[in-house]
């Protein structure tokens, strides 16, 4: 079975800055790219009808201006259009369970709002089998320099004392295949008996910052030992896990982070550390599907 890569096209920026990150990310992994447009009115192809009353017209130019910008960019690359007649959300979940992963387009940052798509690419990430990785227009070209001076990379979000090889595997295979280095983060709330009246006891953080950055490393050696050229640091900071990964990825080329398959009926599908990469990280994010 070919192994695809399907990116989500409406036209917009967001989604056509979506296009050329995934069609940068085949090229990595020596994918097929398939760019995936779905409509409920899409009608049966017609038979040699002119533009002026072909009511896909303007779907298949989407599709055709889209695949032919990317080919150009990727003449090795093999560039594939799926017209489909279904709902958005639906054709997207299908695809995302025949794929390798599924990119969407991200809406830009603005003062009061930081939100992705909205309902349906939080549908789609809180349900797809596969991981999701979601993208913003403004998105800085990977492997330049940040405007902060500080490293990009792949950083990782980790909770210790969970499942996390699907998550450290497509992580440290992102950061392999742009051989860049790899930045694992832990954040953990500083317990309330490190409060006292003249401030935090300085020996309880150092206690609980020494057994986070413990359970980091012992996460991280097989991994490390598995990918020998990736450059991995590990970094605990004393917050809450969502204000940490979010504060850690701010000059990354990637953040990936987890998301549980299975949950408790009524409990969100979204934990506080993926919801939060969601809605305000500024760079790619990878939302990686775990047990």
């Amino acid at each position: 079975m070919e192994r695809v890569l399907t990116v989500g096209l409406d036209g917009s920026p967001e989604s056509l800055a979506a296009a050329h990150w995934a069609a940068d990310e085949a090229e990595r992994r020596k994918l097929t790219l398939r760019l995936l447009h779905a409509w409920p009115l899409l009608v049966p192809e017609p038979t040699r009808l002119p533009a002026e009353v072909d009511q896909n017209y303007w779907a298949k130019r989407l599709m055709h201006n889209a695949q032919a910008e990317l080919q150009a960019r990727h003449p090795g690359l093999t560039v594939v259009g799926n017209l489909v007649a279904d709902d958005a959300q639906n054709a997207l979940l299908r695809a995302a369970s025949e794929s390798e992963m599924l990119v969407l387009g991200s809406r830009g940052l603005t003062p009061v709002e930081s939100y992705f798509l909205g309902d349906i690419s939080t549908h789609i990430v809180a349900r797809a089998e596969r991981p999701v990785v979601l993208v913003r227009a403004e998105r800085r070209e990977e492997g330049s320099a940040p405007e902060s001076g500080a490293p990009g990379g792949v950083v990782v979000a980790l909770k210790l004392n969970a499942p996390s090889d699907d998550l450290l595997e497509y992580a440290f295979t992102a950061a392999a295949a742009r051989g860049v280095p790899l930045r694992a983060v832990h954040g953990r709330s500083v317990p309330l008996h490190a409060y006292a009246p003249w401030g935090v006891d300085h020996t309880v953080t150092h206690e609980v910052r020494q057994d986070a950055q413990k359970g980091l490393s012992q996460a991280l050696r097989p991994w490390r030992e598995k990918f020998p050229g990736v450059v991995a640091a590990d970094t605990v900071r004393l917050d809450s896990p969502a204000r940490a990964v979010v504060g850690a990825c701010e000059s990354a080329d990637l953040l990936v982070v987890g998301r549980r398959k299975h949950h408790p009926p009524g409990a969100p599908r979204l934990g506080p550390v993926a919801q939060a990469a969601v809605h305000h990280a500024r760079c790619p994010v990878a939302v990686i599907p775990h047990d």
